[in-house]
Protein backbone atom coordinates (compact mmCIF):
# COMPACT_ATOMS: atom_id res chain seq x y z
CA UNK A 1 0.00 0.00 0.00
CA UNK A 2 2.84 2.06 -0.04
CA UNK A 3 2.81 3.03 -3.64
CA UNK A 4 -0.58 4.40 -3.50
CA UNK A 5 0.70 7.38 -1.14
CA UNK A 6 1.56 9.78 -2.97
CA UNK A 7 5.27 10.12 -3.80
CA UNK A 8 5.53 13.88 -3.93
CA UNK A 9 4.07 14.08 -0.15
CA UNK A 10 6.18 11.33 1.21
CA UNK A 11 9.94 13.00 0.89
CA UNK A 12 8.29 15.76 3.40
CA UNK A 13 7.19 13.15 6.00
CA UNK A 14 9.34 12.25 8.77
CA UNK A 15 10.70 8.68 9.49
CA UNK A 16 8.49 7.76 12.52
CA UNK A 17 5.37 9.25 10.46
CA UNK A 18 6.13 7.27 7.64
CA UNK A 19 6.52 3.98 9.80
CA UNK A 20 3.10 4.94 11.53
CA UNK A 21 1.90 4.73 8.33
CA UNK A 22 2.83 1.72 7.29
CA UNK A 23 1.59 -0.37 10.56
CA UNK A 24 -1.84 1.27 9.96
CA UNK A 25 -1.90 0.47 5.91
CA UNK A 26 -0.68 -3.07 6.47
CA UNK A 27 -3.27 -5.63 5.25
CA UNK A 28 -4.60 -7.72 8.70
CA UNK A 29 -6.85 -10.86 8.57
CA UNK A 30 -9.40 -9.69 10.81
CA UNK A 31 -9.88 -6.12 8.43
CA UNK A 32 -10.22 -4.82 5.33
CA UNK A 33 -7.08 -2.44 3.50
CA UNK A 34 -7.67 0.90 4.52
CA UNK A 35 -5.54 3.70 2.92
CA UNK A 36 -4.30 6.66 5.15
CA UNK A 37 -3.17 9.92 3.71
CA UNK A 38 0.13 11.19 5.31
CA UNK A 39 -1.50 14.03 6.17
CA UNK A 40 -1.24 13.35 10.13
CA UNK A 41 -2.44 16.33 12.58
CA UNK A 42 -0.23 17.43 15.12
CA UNK A 43 3.41 18.41 14.73
CA UNK A 44 5.88 16.54 16.91
CA UNK A 45 8.24 19.85 16.94
CA UNK A 46 10.30 21.50 15.01
CA UNK A 47 13.37 20.50 17.52
CA UNK A 48 13.14 16.92 16.19
CA UNK A 49 13.78 18.46 12.40
CA UNK A 50 10.14 18.06 11.96
CA UNK A 51 8.30 20.80 9.29
CA UNK A 52 5.04 21.78 11.33
CA UNK A 53 3.61 22.61 7.88
CA UNK A 54 3.69 19.31 6.95
CA UNK A 55 0.93 18.24 9.68
CA UNK A 56 -2.89 19.24 8.76
CA UNK A 57 -3.73 21.59 12.24
CA UNK A 58 -0.08 24.41 11.94
CA UNK A 59 -1.30 24.39 7.94
CA UNK A 60 -4.45 25.06 8.94
CA UNK A 61 -3.88 27.61 11.50
CA UNK A 62 -1.46 29.42 9.18
CA UNK A 63 -3.79 29.53 6.64
CA UNK A 64 -6.93 31.05 8.99
CA UNK A 65 -4.25 33.75 10.43
CA UNK A 66 -3.46 34.23 6.84
CA UNK A 67 -6.15 34.96 5.73
CA UNK A 68 -7.98 36.98 8.24
CA UNK A 69 -4.92 39.21 8.13
CA UNK A 70 -4.90 39.67 4.37
CA UNK A 71 -8.76 40.27 5.00
CA UNK A 72 -8.38 43.14 7.45
CA UNK A 73 -5.86 44.48 5.61
CA UNK A 74 -7.86 45.07 2.28
CA UNK A 75 -10.82 46.48 4.37
CA UNK A 76 -8.38 49.48 5.65
CA UNK A 77 -7.56 49.98 2.32
CA UNK A 78 -10.57 49.98 1.02
CA UNK A 79 -12.34 51.89 3.92
CA UNK A 80 -11.89 55.46 2.40
CA UNK A 81 -13.99 53.90 -0.93
CA UNK A 82 -16.91 53.04 1.44
CA UNK A 83 -16.30 49.23 -0.02
CA UNK A 84 -18.34 46.36 1.47
CA UNK A 85 -16.30 43.93 3.29
CA UNK A 86 -17.36 41.48 1.25
CA UNK A 87 -14.47 42.76 -1.67
CA UNK A 88 -11.70 42.77 0.80
CA UNK A 89 -12.46 39.43 1.37
CA UNK A 90 -13.01 38.34 -2.19
CA UNK A 91 -9.47 40.12 -3.25
CA UNK A 92 -8.02 38.29 -0.38
CA UNK A 93 -8.81 34.78 -1.97
CA UNK A 94 -7.72 36.09 -5.58
CA UNK A 95 -4.19 37.59 -4.00
CA UNK A 96 -3.72 34.67 -2.07
CA UNK A 97 -4.37 32.16 -4.60
CA UNK A 98 -3.49 30.83 -7.69
CA UNK A 99 -4.07 34.32 -9.93
CA UNK A 100 -1.16 36.24 -7.74
CA UNK A 101 0.94 34.57 -5.08
CA UNK A 102 0.08 30.91 -5.90
CA UNK A 103 2.40 32.28 -8.40
CA UNK A 104 5.36 31.48 -6.40
CA UNK A 105 6.38 28.05 -6.16
CA UNK A 106 7.17 28.18 -2.54
CA UNK A 107 4.07 29.75 -0.90
CA UNK A 108 1.89 27.07 -3.24
CA UNK A 109 3.60 24.15 -1.84
CA UNK A 110 3.55 25.52 1.72
CA UNK A 111 0.98 27.80 2.72
CA UNK A 112 -2.28 26.65 0.64
CA UNK A 113 -1.01 22.94 -0.98
CA UNK A 114 -3.48 20.93 -2.51
CA UNK A 115 -3.91 18.24 0.00
CA UNK A 116 -5.19 20.86 2.43
CA UNK A 117 -7.63 22.44 0.89
CA UNK A 118 -9.85 19.48 2.21
CA UNK A 119 -9.79 20.41 5.80
CA UNK A 120 -10.13 24.03 4.62
CA UNK A 121 -13.13 23.40 2.65
CA UNK A 122 -14.63 21.08 5.63
CA UNK A 123 -14.48 24.34 7.86
CA UNK A 124 -15.17 26.82 5.67
CA UNK A 125 -18.92 24.99 4.82
CA UNK A 126 -19.38 24.56 8.26
CA UNK A 127 -19.03 28.30 8.72
CA UNK A 128 -21.36 29.14 5.88
CA UNK A 129 -24.11 26.73 7.54
CA UNK A 130 -24.41 28.78 10.47
CA UNK A 131 -23.96 32.03 8.86
CA UNK A 132 -26.75 31.22 6.41
CA UNK A 133 -28.94 30.04 9.69
CA UNK A 134 -28.29 33.38 11.60
CA UNK A 135 -29.50 34.84 7.88
CA UNK A 136 -32.42 33.25 8.48
CA UNK A 137 -32.39 34.11 11.81
CA UNK A 138 -32.48 38.03 10.87
CA UNK A 139 -35.27 37.52 8.52
CA UNK A 140 -38.88 38.27 9.38
CA UNK A 141 -41.28 36.33 6.60
CA UNK A 142 -44.09 39.28 8.15
CA UNK A 143 -42.03 42.25 6.46
CA UNK A 144 -42.40 40.15 3.16
CA UNK A 145 -46.77 40.46 3.98
CA UNK A 146 -45.89 44.21 5.31
CA UNK A 147 -43.37 45.31 2.14
CA UNK A 148 -46.57 46.56 -0.05
CA UNK A 149 -46.66 46.01 -3.19
CA UNK A 150 -44.21 48.88 -4.50
CA UNK A 151 -41.72 46.61 -2.72
CA UNK A 152 -42.93 43.37 -4.15
CA UNK A 153 -43.07 44.72 -7.45
CA UNK A 154 -39.47 45.74 -7.74
CA UNK A 155 -38.14 42.79 -6.39
CA UNK A 156 -39.87 40.62 -9.14
CA UNK A 157 -38.91 43.24 -12.09
CA UNK A 158 -35.51 43.07 -10.59
CA UNK A 159 -35.38 39.32 -10.68
CA UNK A 160 -37.77 38.35 -13.78
CA UNK A 161 -35.88 40.76 -16.46
CA UNK A 162 -32.42 39.92 -16.16
CA UNK A 163 -33.15 36.13 -15.42
CA UNK A 164 -35.07 35.89 -18.69
CA UNK A 165 -32.23 38.34 -20.77
CA UNK A 166 -29.10 36.89 -19.42
CA UNK A 167 -30.57 33.35 -20.03
CA UNK A 168 -32.32 34.84 -23.57
CA UNK A 169 -28.29 36.13 -24.66
CA UNK A 170 -26.55 33.17 -22.80
CA UNK A 171 -28.83 30.90 -25.44
CA UNK A 172 -28.15 32.96 -28.23
CA UNK A 173 -24.01 32.77 -27.81
CA UNK A 174 -24.56 29.18 -26.25
CA UNK A 175 -21.82 27.76 -28.50
CA UNK A 176 -19.24 30.10 -27.46
CA UNK A 177 -19.77 30.22 -23.68
CA UNK A 178 -20.80 26.54 -22.65
CA UNK A 179 -19.11 25.22 -24.77
CA UNK A 180 -17.40 22.70 -22.27
CA UNK A 181 -20.92 22.11 -19.65
CA UNK A 182 -23.86 20.62 -19.72
CA UNK A 183 -25.90 24.02 -21.59
CA UNK A 184 -29.07 23.68 -19.96
CA UNK A 185 -27.59 23.26 -16.39
CA UNK A 186 -25.14 26.09 -17.07
CA UNK A 187 -27.89 29.14 -18.30
CA UNK A 188 -29.77 28.16 -15.37
CA UNK A 189 -27.21 28.88 -12.44
CA UNK A 190 -26.00 31.39 -14.71
CA UNK A 191 -29.71 33.33 -14.64
CA UNK A 192 -29.77 32.68 -10.98
CA UNK A 193 -26.61 34.44 -10.34
CA UNK A 194 -27.41 37.38 -12.58
CA UNK A 195 -30.79 38.01 -11.08
CA UNK A 196 -30.04 37.43 -6.96
CA UNK A 197 -29.23 40.76 -4.78
CA UNK A 198 -27.24 40.19 -1.67
CA UNK A 199 -29.40 40.84 1.05
CA UNK A 200 -26.79 40.73 3.90
CA UNK A 201 -24.23 42.83 1.90
CA UNK A 202 -26.96 45.24 0.72
CA UNK A 203 -27.64 45.88 4.79
CA UNK A 204 -23.94 46.77 5.03
CA UNK A 205 -23.88 49.17 2.32
CA UNK A 206 -27.00 51.22 3.47
CA UNK A 207 -25.72 51.08 6.80
CA UNK A 208 -21.95 52.45 5.38
CA UNK A 209 -23.56 55.15 4.03
CA UNK A 210 -26.31 55.91 6.43
CA UNK A 211 -29.35 55.14 4.32
CA UNK A 212 -30.96 52.22 6.11
CA UNK A 213 -33.75 53.88 8.09
CA UNK A 214 -34.62 56.28 4.87
CA UNK A 215 -37.56 55.69 2.40
CA UNK A 216 -35.19 54.69 -0.01
CA UNK A 217 -33.01 52.16 2.47
CA UNK A 218 -36.67 50.30 3.74
CA UNK A 219 -37.95 50.02 -0.25
CA UNK A 220 -34.24 48.28 -0.94
CA UNK A 221 -33.76 46.06 1.87
CA UNK A 222 -37.96 44.67 1.58
CA UNK A 223 -37.17 43.87 -1.88
CA UNK A 224 -34.21 42.25 -1.09
CA UNK A 225 -35.81 39.54 1.12
CA UNK A 226 -38.02 39.38 -1.48
CA UNK A 227 -35.47 38.69 -4.07
CA UNK A 228 -33.03 36.32 -1.39
CA UNK A 229 -36.50 34.01 -0.63
CA UNK A 230 -37.01 33.60 -4.56
CA UNK A 231 -33.65 33.03 -5.38
CA UNK A 232 -32.86 30.10 -2.85
CA UNK A 233 -36.15 28.65 -4.62
CA UNK A 234 -34.46 28.87 -7.58
CA UNK A 235 -31.56 27.76 -6.38
CA UNK A 236 -33.06 24.79 -4.86
CA UNK A 237 -34.46 23.76 -8.01
CA UNK A 238 -31.06 23.97 -9.97
CA UNK A 239 -29.23 22.02 -7.81
CA UNK A 240 -31.76 19.11 -7.98
CA UNK A 241 -32.27 19.40 -11.54
CA UNK A 242 -28.26 20.23 -12.45
CA UNK A 243 -27.10 17.17 -12.38
CA UNK A 244 -26.89 15.70 -15.53
CA UNK A 245 -26.19 11.43 -14.73
CA UNK A 246 -29.91 12.12 -13.02
CA UNK A 247 -33.52 10.90 -14.29
CA UNK A 248 -36.38 13.39 -14.46
CA UNK A 249 -37.84 10.75 -11.87
CA UNK A 250 -35.00 11.19 -9.43
CA UNK A 251 -35.04 14.81 -9.55
CA UNK A 252 -38.99 15.10 -8.81
CA UNK A 253 -38.24 13.09 -5.65
CA UNK A 254 -35.62 15.70 -4.89
CA UNK A 255 -38.34 18.37 -5.43
CA UNK A 256 -40.80 17.04 -3.25
CA UNK A 257 -38.18 15.57 -0.87
CA UNK A 258 -37.15 19.86 -0.32
CA UNK A 259 -40.71 20.64 -0.09
CA UNK A 260 -41.29 17.99 2.33
CA UNK A 261 -38.80 19.67 4.76
CA UNK A 262 -39.98 22.97 4.63
CA UNK A 263 -43.23 21.75 5.77
CA UNK A 264 -41.58 20.16 8.26
CA UNK A 265 -39.75 22.94 9.80
CA UNK A 266 -42.78 24.99 9.22
CA UNK A 267 -45.40 23.01 11.13
CA UNK A 268 -43.67 20.68 13.19
CA UNK A 269 -40.42 22.77 14.06
CA UNK A 270 -41.59 26.21 14.55
CA UNK A 271 -44.10 25.03 16.97
CA UNK A 272 -41.98 23.20 18.77
CA UNK A 273 -39.80 26.29 19.15
CA UNK A 274 -42.59 28.56 20.42
CA UNK A 275 -43.23 25.88 23.18
CA UNK A 276 -39.78 25.79 24.24
CA UNK A 277 -39.91 30.09 24.27
CA UNK A 278 -43.36 29.41 26.54
CA UNK A 279 -41.46 27.09 29.25
CA UNK A 280 -38.78 29.67 29.40
CA UNK A 281 -39.63 31.53 33.08
CA UNK A 282 -40.20 34.62 33.01
CA UNK A 283 -36.88 37.04 33.48
CA UNK A 284 -34.70 33.78 32.50
CA UNK A 285 -32.52 33.82 29.69
CA UNK A 286 -32.21 31.23 27.49
CA UNK A 287 -30.46 28.02 28.73
CA UNK A 288 -26.96 26.97 27.26
CA UNK A 289 -28.80 23.35 27.11
CA UNK A 290 -31.28 25.01 24.92
CA UNK A 291 -29.15 26.87 23.13
CA UNK A 292 -26.82 23.85 22.33
CA UNK A 293 -29.35 21.76 20.95
CA UNK A 294 -30.70 24.03 18.46
CA UNK A 295 -27.28 24.66 17.36
CA UNK A 296 -27.08 21.25 16.53
CA UNK A 297 -30.18 20.78 14.79
CA UNK A 298 -28.62 23.77 12.51
CA UNK A 299 -25.89 20.37 11.74
CA UNK A 300 -29.37 17.96 11.66
CA UNK A 301 -31.39 20.52 9.00
CA UNK A 302 -27.98 20.54 6.96
CA UNK A 303 -27.42 17.12 7.02
CA UNK A 304 -31.18 16.17 5.82
CA UNK A 305 -31.07 18.95 2.76
CA UNK A 306 -27.74 17.27 1.74
CA UNK A 307 -29.05 13.67 1.95
CA UNK A 308 -31.72 14.70 -0.57
CA UNK A 309 -29.36 16.27 -2.93
CA UNK A 310 -29.97 19.75 -2.14
CA UNK A 311 -27.49 21.97 -0.59
CA UNK A 312 -27.23 21.35 3.13
CA UNK A 313 -27.22 25.16 3.35
CA UNK A 314 -30.57 25.30 2.01
CA UNK A 315 -31.45 23.85 5.32
CA UNK A 316 -29.75 25.59 7.79
CA UNK A 317 -31.35 28.54 6.28
CA UNK A 318 -35.03 27.57 6.39
CA UNK A 319 -34.21 26.49 9.98
CA UNK A 320 -33.36 30.12 10.74
CA UNK A 321 -36.47 31.39 9.53
CA UNK A 322 -38.61 28.97 11.49
CA UNK A 323 -37.12 30.55 14.80
CA UNK A 324 -39.15 33.07 16.54
CA UNK A 325 -38.13 36.20 16.90
CA UNK A 326 -37.62 37.33 21.01
CA UNK A 327 -35.10 36.21 23.83
CA UNK A 328 -34.56 33.34 21.80
CA UNK A 329 -33.15 35.08 18.93
CA UNK A 330 -31.20 37.54 20.37
CA UNK A 331 -29.42 34.71 22.56
CA UNK A 332 -28.57 32.58 19.53
CA UNK A 333 -27.42 36.05 17.51
CA UNK A 334 -25.32 37.31 20.43
CA UNK A 335 -23.55 33.59 20.98
CA UNK A 336 -22.66 33.33 17.16
CA UNK A 337 -22.95 36.54 15.02
CA UNK A 338 -19.40 37.72 16.15
CA UNK A 339 -17.59 34.49 15.60
CA UNK A 340 -18.98 33.31 12.47
CA UNK A 341 -19.28 36.86 10.50
CA UNK A 342 -15.58 37.69 12.01
CA UNK A 343 -13.74 34.22 11.69
CA UNK A 344 -15.39 31.34 9.47
CA UNK A 345 -17.48 33.94 6.95
CA UNK A 346 -14.38 35.31 5.47
CA UNK A 347 -12.80 31.84 4.97
CA UNK A 348 -15.54 31.04 2.41
CA UNK A 349 -14.89 34.32 0.29
CA UNK A 350 -11.30 33.31 0.43
CA UNK A 351 -12.17 29.96 -0.94
CA UNK A 352 -13.97 31.09 -3.79
CA UNK A 353 -10.86 34.03 -4.74
CA UNK A 354 -8.75 31.17 -4.09
CA UNK A 355 -10.42 28.92 -6.81
CA UNK A 356 -10.47 31.93 -9.32
CA UNK A 357 -7.60 31.74 -11.62
CA UNK A 358 -7.06 34.70 -13.99
CA UNK A 359 -4.46 32.48 -16.05
CA UNK A 360 -7.47 30.53 -17.06
CA UNK A 361 -9.11 33.04 -18.63
CA UNK A 362 -7.99 32.52 -22.38
CA UNK A 363 -10.52 32.90 -24.62
CA UNK A 364 -11.74 36.29 -25.51
CA UNK A 365 -14.66 35.54 -27.30
CA UNK A 366 -15.82 33.96 -24.48
CA UNK A 367 -14.59 36.35 -21.91
CA UNK A 368 -16.24 39.35 -23.91
CA UNK A 369 -19.88 37.58 -23.99
CA UNK A 370 -20.16 36.53 -20.22
CA UNK A 371 -19.02 40.32 -19.81
CA UNK A 372 -22.16 41.34 -22.29
CA UNK A 373 -24.58 38.80 -21.03
CA UNK A 374 -23.78 40.11 -17.20
CA UNK A 375 -23.95 44.00 -18.22
CA UNK A 376 -27.63 43.43 -20.27
CA UNK A 377 -28.71 41.34 -17.14
CA UNK A 378 -27.62 44.24 -14.66
CA UNK A 379 -28.68 47.08 -17.06
CA UNK A 380 -32.18 44.94 -17.16
CA UNK A 381 -32.11 45.30 -13.44
CA UNK A 382 -31.83 48.78 -13.09
CA UNK A 383 -33.90 49.51 -16.14
CA UNK A 384 -36.85 47.12 -14.64
CA UNK A 385 -36.41 49.07 -10.94
CA UNK A 386 -36.41 52.44 -12.46
CA UNK A 387 -39.79 52.00 -14.75
CA UNK A 388 -41.47 49.99 -11.36
CA UNK A 389 -40.10 53.16 -9.48
CA UNK A 390 -41.42 55.41 -11.93
CA UNK A 391 -45.21 53.76 -11.93
CA UNK A 392 -44.87 54.76 -8.15
CA UNK A 393 -43.89 58.27 -8.33
CA UNK A 394 -40.24 58.10 -7.43
CA UNK A 395 -37.97 60.36 -8.70
CA UNK A 396 -35.90 58.98 -11.28
CA UNK A 397 -32.86 60.03 -9.07
CA UNK A 398 -33.73 57.48 -6.56
CA UNK A 399 -34.85 54.92 -9.26
CA UNK A 400 -31.47 55.18 -10.11
CA UNK A 401 -29.89 54.50 -6.75
CA UNK A 402 -32.27 51.96 -6.10
CA UNK A 403 -31.63 49.86 -9.51
CA UNK A 404 -28.09 49.74 -8.45
CA UNK A 405 -28.29 48.85 -5.06
CA UNK A 406 -30.86 45.67 -6.45
CA UNK A 407 -27.64 44.91 -8.25
CA UNK A 408 -25.48 44.21 -5.07
CA UNK A 409 -23.76 40.63 -5.63
CA UNK A 410 -22.26 39.05 -3.13
CA UNK A 411 -23.10 35.58 -0.53
CA UNK A 412 -26.05 34.00 -2.67
CA UNK A 413 -24.14 34.24 -5.68
CA UNK A 414 -20.87 32.97 -4.41
CA UNK A 415 -22.83 29.92 -2.97
CA UNK A 416 -24.36 29.74 -6.47
CA UNK A 417 -21.10 29.83 -8.19
CA UNK A 418 -19.28 27.52 -6.23
CA UNK A 419 -22.04 24.73 -6.43
CA UNK A 420 -21.75 25.38 -10.14
CA UNK A 421 -18.57 24.60 -9.92
CA UNK A 422 -18.90 21.52 -7.48
CA UNK A 423 -21.60 20.00 -10.15
CA UNK A 424 -19.18 21.09 -12.93
CA UNK A 425 -21.97 23.26 -14.74
CA UNK A 426 -19.31 25.57 -14.53
CA UNK A 427 -15.56 26.01 -16.26
CA UNK A 428 -12.85 27.28 -14.30
CA UNK A 429 -13.02 30.58 -17.06
CA UNK A 430 -16.73 31.00 -17.04
CA UNK A 431 -16.11 30.77 -12.89
CA UNK A 432 -13.25 33.31 -12.96
CA UNK A 433 -14.87 35.73 -15.11
CA UNK A 434 -18.27 35.44 -13.10
CA UNK A 435 -16.49 36.15 -9.66
CA UNK A 436 -14.27 39.23 -10.85
CA UNK A 437 -17.47 40.70 -13.45
CA UNK A 438 -19.66 40.14 -9.69
CA UNK A 439 -16.95 42.06 -7.98
CA UNK A 440 -16.55 45.32 -10.51
CA UNK A 441 -20.35 45.43 -9.91
CA UNK A 442 -20.68 45.81 -6.58
CA UNK A 443 -17.78 48.32 -5.76
CA UNK A 444 -19.42 50.67 -8.58
CA UNK A 445 -22.71 50.26 -5.84
CA UNK A 446 -21.66 52.50 -3.03
CA UNK A 447 -20.33 55.60 -5.80
CA UNK A 448 -22.84 55.35 -7.52
CA UNK A 449 -25.60 55.61 -5.06
CA UNK A 450 -23.83 58.49 -3.27
CA UNK A 451 -23.61 60.57 -6.31
CA UNK A 452 -26.85 60.00 -7.57
CA UNK A 453 -29.00 59.60 -3.97
CA UNK A 454 -28.22 63.01 -2.00
CA UNK A 455 -30.75 63.25 1.14
CA UNK A 456 -29.11 66.23 1.95
CA UNK A 457 -29.82 68.58 -0.56
CA UNK A 458 -33.63 68.17 0.58
CA UNK A 459 -32.59 69.88 4.11
CA UNK A 460 -30.31 72.65 2.85
CA UNK A 461 -33.38 75.32 3.99
CA UNK A 462 -33.29 73.42 7.60
CA UNK A 463 -30.15 74.87 7.75
CA UNK A 464 -31.29 78.51 8.05
CA UNK A 465 -33.68 78.11 11.15
CA UNK A 466 -32.19 78.50 13.82
CA UNK A 467 -32.71 80.98 17.10
CA UNK A 468 -30.54 83.74 14.91
CA UNK A 469 -33.38 84.07 12.35
CA UNK A 470 -36.51 83.18 14.06
CA UNK A 471 -39.25 85.36 14.84
CA UNK A 472 -40.34 86.67 18.22
CA UNK A 473 -43.48 85.90 17.91
CA UNK A 474 -43.40 82.47 16.49
CA UNK A 475 -42.99 79.11 17.90
CA UNK A 476 -39.87 77.50 18.92
CA UNK A 477 -39.82 73.53 17.88
CA UNK A 478 -37.46 71.28 19.65
CA UNK A 479 -36.54 67.27 19.76
CA UNK A 480 -36.32 65.95 23.57
CA UNK A 481 -34.80 62.30 22.62
CA UNK A 482 -35.85 60.00 25.44
CA UNK A 483 -34.25 56.41 26.28
CA UNK A 484 -35.75 55.72 29.67
CA UNK A 485 -37.88 57.90 32.32
CA UNK A 486 -34.70 58.75 33.76
CA UNK A 487 -33.46 60.80 30.78
CA UNK A 488 -36.30 63.22 31.05
CA UNK A 489 -35.14 65.77 34.32
CA UNK A 490 -31.97 65.87 32.03
CA UNK A 491 -33.87 67.51 29.39
CA UNK A 492 -36.57 69.16 31.75
CA UNK A 493 -34.01 71.23 33.49
CA UNK A 494 -32.84 73.01 30.29
CA UNK A 495 -36.04 73.70 28.82
CA UNK A 496 -36.60 75.65 32.29
CA UNK A 497 -34.26 77.67 31.96
CA UNK A 498 -35.34 79.18 28.43
CA UNK A 499 -38.30 80.85 30.58
CA UNK A 500 -41.61 79.97 27.74
CA UNK A 501 -44.48 81.98 27.79
CA UNK A 502 -47.75 82.59 25.55
CA UNK A 503 -46.36 85.22 23.33
CA UNK A 504 -43.06 83.38 22.78
CA UNK A 505 -44.28 79.50 23.65
CA UNK A 506 -41.86 76.18 23.19
CA UNK A 507 -43.50 73.07 21.21
CA UNK A 508 -41.73 69.90 22.41
CA UNK A 509 -41.65 66.85 20.77
CA UNK A 510 -40.93 63.58 22.15
CA UNK A 511 -39.09 61.15 21.02
CA UNK A 512 -39.13 57.80 22.58
CA UNK A 513 -36.24 55.91 21.11
CA UNK A 514 -36.32 52.00 21.37
CA UNK A 515 -33.49 49.51 20.41
CA UNK A 516 -34.85 46.77 18.00
CA UNK A 517 -33.12 43.30 18.75
CA UNK A 518 -33.29 40.19 17.64
CA UNK A 519 -33.72 40.33 13.96
CA UNK A 520 -31.58 42.60 11.39
CA UNK A 521 -34.84 42.74 9.44
CA UNK A 522 -36.83 44.45 12.05
CA UNK A 523 -35.07 47.55 10.39
CA UNK A 524 -37.78 47.02 7.45
CA UNK A 525 -40.57 47.45 10.18
CA UNK A 526 -42.71 49.97 8.72
CA UNK A 527 -42.32 51.68 11.94
CA UNK A 528 -43.15 55.00 9.87
CA UNK A 529 -46.44 54.28 9.10
CA UNK A 530 -47.37 52.61 12.52
CA UNK A 531 -46.00 55.45 14.23
CA UNK A 532 -48.36 57.93 13.21
CA UNK A 533 -50.95 55.57 14.64
CA UNK A 534 -49.40 55.10 17.50
CA UNK A 535 -49.28 58.73 18.42
CA UNK A 536 -52.87 59.22 18.34
CA UNK A 537 -53.22 56.79 20.99
CA UNK A 538 -50.67 57.62 23.07
CA UNK A 539 -50.99 60.46 25.37
CA UNK A 540 -48.06 62.43 27.36
CA UNK A 541 -48.38 60.05 30.24
CA UNK A 542 -44.57 59.60 29.66
CA UNK A 543 -43.71 62.76 30.23
CA UNK A 544 -44.17 64.65 33.41
CA UNK A 545 -47.28 66.86 33.94
CA UNK A 546 -45.15 69.84 33.96
CA UNK A 547 -44.49 69.00 30.07
CA UNK A 548 -48.12 70.47 29.39
CA UNK A 549 -48.96 73.60 31.39
CA UNK A 550 -50.02 76.13 30.22
CA UNK A 551 -47.13 77.75 30.35
CA UNK A 552 -45.12 75.34 27.67
CA UNK A 553 -47.53 74.03 25.19
CA UNK A 554 -47.23 70.54 24.44
CA UNK A 555 -47.61 68.87 21.32
CA UNK A 556 -46.18 65.66 22.10
CA UNK A 557 -45.80 62.34 20.12
CA UNK A 558 -44.66 59.38 21.02
CA UNK A 559 -42.80 57.50 17.85
CA UNK A 560 -40.59 54.60 17.42
CA UNK A 561 -37.91 54.71 15.03
CA UNK A 562 -36.47 52.48 12.38
CA UNK A 563 -33.57 50.24 14.78
CA UNK A 564 -29.93 49.56 12.52
CA UNK A 565 -28.25 46.47 12.84
CA UNK A 566 -25.22 44.89 10.72
CA UNK A 567 -26.97 41.94 8.66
Amino acid sequence: MASMVPAMLADDVPTNVMEQIRNATRPKASSSVVCYSPMMITANGIWQGVNPLVFSLPLFILQVTVIVVTTRFLVIVLKPFRQPRVIAEILAGVVLGPSVMGQVTAWSTMVFPQRSLLTLKTVVHLGLLYFLFLVGLEMDLDVIRRSGKKALFIAVAGMALPFCIGIATSFIFRHQVSRNVHQTSFLLFLGITLSVTAFPVLARILAEIKLLSTELGRIAMSAAIVNNMCSWILLALAIAISDVNSTALSSLWVLLAGVLFVLFCFYIVRPGMWLLIRRIPEGEGVSDMQVSLILTGVMLAGVCTDAISIHSVFGAFVYGLVIPSGPLGVALIEKLKDFVTGLLLPLFFAISGLRTNVFKIRDPITVGLLVLVFIMASFAKIMGTIIIASLYTMPFREGIALGFLMNTRGLVEMIALNIGRDKEVLDDESFAVMVLVSVAMTTLVTPVVTGVHRPSRRLVGYKRRNLQRIRHDSELCMLACVHTTRNVPSVLSPLELLNPNKRSPIFIYALHLVELTGRASNMLASAAASASKQSRSSSSSTLPPSWSTSSMPSRTTRGIPVGIAHA
